[in-house]
């Protein structure tokens, strides 16, 4: 078992009660495997990131840095992080 780390943004933090959030997975795990185990102790977050039974257009998904599929292998110790697209001003 290995562990990975979420960091979360802006509205997600909030429905989520924290910014990061550390979780369980499998040494075969898969990004949606992360996401299964915060939904588990994130209630509300579900409604918030999916869009039916994808990650709603809203949400962007990174893994250590880069962007990420759900479908993506993890490894112990990455770092996963959940936002809202960013704008900006001047």
């Amino acid at each position: 078992m290995g562990t990975v780390t979420w960091r979360l943004f802006a509205d997600l933090a909030e429905v989520a009660e924290g910014r990061e959030h550390t979780v369980s997975v499998d040494p075969d795990g898969t990004v949606g495997d992360a996401i299964d185990a915060l939904l588990a102790e994130s209630t509300g977050l579900r409604e918030r990131i999916f869009d039916g039974d994808t990650i709603a257009d809203d949400v962007n998904l990174m893994r250590n840095g880069s962007p990420a599929d759900p479908t993506e292998s993890v490894a112990d110790g990455d770092e996963l992080a959940m936002f809202p697209p960013v704008t900006g001003g001047r």
